[in-house]
């Protein structure tokens, strides 16, 4: 196997990214770290042991590359080739309506009244 892999295709293949030109997109934006330095470029090689840190879904998220892609696989296979090193997100007790209620409903309410 190779001794590295260019960063996009990795993203890519570690379905971190839906296609690879969205994987140059979030290369090109300049908000991706690899290995604690800011990069811009697509072709940075990624090996194992390399730290990512990079913007997605509403937050920053951090993977450590354990394995190196031979293809783009099942997600089952994907999610082999990383650790999330990321913090667990923060659920907000404080949000109107609790865990999985919606903010204006109770349990016990049925429907608007009389």
């Amino acid at each position: 196997m190779a001794e590295g892999i260019r960063l996009d295709l990795f993203l890519w293949f570690a379905r971190l990214a839906k296609t690879r030109g969205v994987a140059q997109a979030i290369i090109a934006e300049g908000h991706l770290r690899l290995d604690g330095r800011a990069t811009d470029r697509a072709h940075a090689t990624v090996r194992v042991g390399s730290v990512l840190a990079l913007p997605l879904h509403g937050r920053v998220r951090v993977f450590r590359v354990l394995a190196l892609p031979a293809r783009r696989g099942p997600a089952s296979e994907a999610q082999a080739l990383y650790a999330d090193l990321s913090p667990p997100r923060a659920v907000d007790e404080s949000a109107p309506g609790g865990i999985g209620q919606p903010a204006n409903s109770s349990p016990d309410h049925e429907g608007p009244a009389p």
